[in-house]
């Protein structure tokens, strides 16, 4: 999870990074914050400034005024949902800005880094004093302990020791760097535009291209796996950056959550548009879905907005196609100025939680066959609440579709799922068979009937890429992690847990 952004060679820095943020505020919404390069004439250097805060980022940067106290010409943000680190500690906002003897390094970071625990403690024995709990800072500490002199052979040093997840934007003085991991992990996307004033390109990296979109930014490529892009003045006069590549990964290992669920529809993720994935996924769901309808008596199709969306218009066309009469309709209205439900705590809560963002149109469930299009169950206790909700209008019946495979393993990878032992389908791993399991959950979720996308059928939804024998992460639905997680903490607040 979480969001990060970068602009170099904009005149508004800060505003267009605000911007950004606030078009991938879906990433995270526990914190946000920037950091801004400028030259201080008076000191004759490039300085850093920032601003952070706990919330969404319009509650962090409500204050007008904060902009013109963030002059410059490149600036790096990150909106935060936490998955290591405590998630109220003031401490662990991004982007964490460091004075070093290289001069000045702030950095931000989407994904988990698996191997933090053991090297954490390997720079702590060695005298570094970390400031925060989370996995980031470990690399701006191994940055600074190069005996490299330019800060981008440096990061590339610190980015060779550690393993994991990471999309990264960096302000090293006067460059941003932009960085991701070998195997590919999450997102990274560079963009361009060309100021009218001086004919100079702007350069612009974000996690998702709906931030490019807001600021009528040209999409030009993808941060290419195990590349560090490095963007400064140079860059600026022949318009093209310069790029250090990792030791390649035997393997590519996209997440194929981003496409069902994380990543806004609108976005072009790993090359390619999540809409149309998206549509793929739903379409796929119908040709395995089990439920029959007559031109009498149609399937009412209906998405958990608004993630499901786009899966619910794919199914629908598709069982229109092979002669299964279905019609989408808006059966559930929501609220959107309600945070996320599963992060919150308690039966109750959780049930109050789901009716404050959700509710029904009873006339369009009333006395109807009707099929409910979600992108994935986790612990179930939202699905649960929400089908309960649902009964409320008398339906006819309630089948449950998800454009997803099982969620059967935890994510260490930058995904905030629980311990396995919190999982849903742990709950009912004592099944004899996935059938068996299958039935045991659509009982206690409380529907007619569920049904799941197959695994292929999910990668069947997906594009595929030239010359790779696998191209996606499928950790977290069938257990096969592709990248080491023996010394990774499934627990987010502290680093010498033992589980």
């Amino acid at each position: 999870m979480c969001g990060v952004f970068g602009v170099y060679n904009s005149k508004t820095p800060a505003e267009d990074t605000f911007y950004g943020l606030y078009s991938i505020q879906h990433r995270g919404q526990e914190a946000a914050g920037v950091v801004v390069a400028g030259y201080d004439e008076m000191k004759n250097k490039t300085v850093f400034r920032q601003h952070k805060g706990m919330g969404l980022v319009a509650e962090v940067f409500k204050n007008p005024g904060i902009f013109n106290k963030l002059p410059g010409h490149a600036a790096i943000g990150h909106n935060r949902y936490s998955t290591t680190g405590a998630s109220k500690s003031s401490s662990n906002i991004q982007p964490f800005s460091h004075t070093y003897r290289s001069g000045n390094l702030a950095i931000a970071h989407n994904g988990n880094l698996t191997n933090s625990r053991q090297l954490r403690k390997e720079l702590t024995e060695q005298g570094v004093i970390f400031q925060a709990s989370s996995d980031t800072e470990i690399i701006p500490h191994l940055a600074a302990r190069s005996r490299e002199k330019e800060p981008v052979h440096q990061i590339y040093q610190a980015l060779r020791q550690v393993q994991g997840a990471f999309s990264l934007v960096i302000l090293a003085n006067d460059q941003l760097i932009a960085a991701r991991d070998p195997h590919g992990v999450r997102p990274l996307a560079l963009g361009k535009t060309i100021n009218p004033e001086t004919g100079e390109p702007v350069f612009y990296i974000a996690s998702e291209t709906c931030a490019f979109d807001i600021l009528s930014v040209e999409y030009v490529r993808d941060i290419e796996p195990g590349e560090i892009l490095m963007i400064d003045k140079q860059a600026v006069k022949t318009g093209k950056p310069v790029s250090l590549f990792l030791p390649p990964s035997q393997r590519k290992a996209r997440c194929i959550f981003e496409y069902v669920y994380f990543a806004r529809p609108d976005s072009i993720v790993f090359n390619h548009p999540v809409d149309k994935i998206r549509r793929n996924l739903g379409k796929n769901l119908a040709r395995e879905s089990k439920v029959e309808s007559t031109k009498e008596e149609q399937q009412i199709v209906i998405s958990v907005p608004d993630s499901s969306n786009t899966a619910a218009l794919g199914f629908v066309r598709e069982s229109n196609k092979i002669c299964r009469p279905a019609r989408f309709e808006h059966g559930l209205i929501r609220n959107h100025y309600v945070g996320r439900t599963f992060i919150q705590p308690g039966k109750e809560d959780r049930e109050i939680k789901v009716r404050s963002k959700y509710n029904i149109i009873r006339g369009v469930l009333h006395d109807r066959q009707i099929v409910v299009i979600d992108d994935s169950i986790v612990r179930g206790t939202t699905a649960k609440m929400l089908i309960k909700l649902i009964r409320e209008a008398e339906p006819k019946k309630i089948h449950l579709h998800i454009s997803s495979a099982p969620i059967t393993n935890p994510c260490f990878y930058g995904m905030d799922f629980p311990t396995k032992g919190q999982l849903l389908t742990y709950m009912f791993s004592d099944a004899k068979d996935n059938e068996e399991e299958i039935e045991k959950i659509r009982d206690y979720i409380g529907v007619d009937s569920l049904k799941y996308l197959s695994l292929q059928g999910m990668l069947n939804s997906a594009p595929r890429f030239d010359n790779e024998i696998q191209s996606y992460c499928t950790a977290c639905f069938t257990g096969d992690y592709p990248i080491s997680i023996k010394d990774a903490c499934c627990k987010k607040e502290e680093y010498d847990c033992e589980e």
